[in-house]
């Protein structure tokens, strides 16, 4: 099937490396940037699991790799999570969206892999991304597509080479990226046929943000 310029090396390149951190990322799958569950009450104490971790005990009123526990009654907890207060049932999760102080700014933490994830929207549907500074645009899988609503017929198809053979993708553009208080529109993205894990935070909405790294701190300032 000829797909001209959009099957280019461009988006072999892309594909391939995004392909690749995907394997990666289906061990850590179940963890994201502040993703906390509640796997127990000790007393008044909660047994929580932090970005896919092992449960880890923390006293109310303490703070564990920023969440903090406010508020322990029966079998509930009451954690804050990025300014945020999430109440929990023992087996519930929460996952904690970036800091947004109106000033344009994402600050993001990486998880116990050294990956960036974080919740956002597209056109107005929740989505899990993860930061992928070599896939040149945001990649979405099918059933992520079909969730939010994207018209696949109206994009411009191509074929491309991935770690498990050639695969074909759909170029988009989607009405608006929103991630904290930052919201970003007419971002190109990709839908694969296949399905992804994670989303991939592509260069197409990063390249729009000043990105500073400080350990396992990120911070996005939007730029235009």
């Amino acid at each position: 099937m000829a797909t001209g310029n959009m099957a280019g090396s461009q988006f072999r390149k892309v594909t391939a490396h995004s392909t690749c951190l995907l394997v990666l990322c289906l061990a850590v799958a179940g963890a994201g940037a502040q993703e906390v569950g509640l796997a127990g009450i000790m007393g008044s104490k909660a047994l929580l699991t932090i970005n896919g971790g092992d449960p880890r005990t923390v006293a109310l009123g303490q703070t564990v790799d920023g969440v903090k526990v406010i508020a322990i009654q029966g079998d509930q907890a009451v954690v804050e999570i990025g300014g945020k207060k999430r109440p929990l049932r023992v087996g519930q999760h929460a996952i904690g969206t970036p800091a947004a102080d109106g000033s344009g700014k994402i600050v993001m933490t990486a998880d116990h892999q050294g990956h960036f994830l974080t919740q956002g929207t597209i056109n107005g549907t929740s989505v899990r991304f993860l930061v992928d500074t070599g896939a040149t645009m945001i990649s979405l899988g099918a059933g992520d597509a079909r969730r939010i609503g994207i018209d696949t017929s109206r994009g411009q198809k191509a074929m491309t080479n991935t770690a498990n053979g050639q695969a074909m993708v759909t170029k988009v553009q989607l009405d608006n990226v929103r991630i904290g208080d930052v919201t970003l529109h007419g971002v190109d993205a990709l839908v694969h046929q296949g399905e992804l894990p994670v989303a991939l935070l592509g260069m197409s909405f990063l390249n729009r943000m000043e990105m500073q790294r400080d350990g396992s701190t990120m911070t996005l300032k939007k730029r235009f």
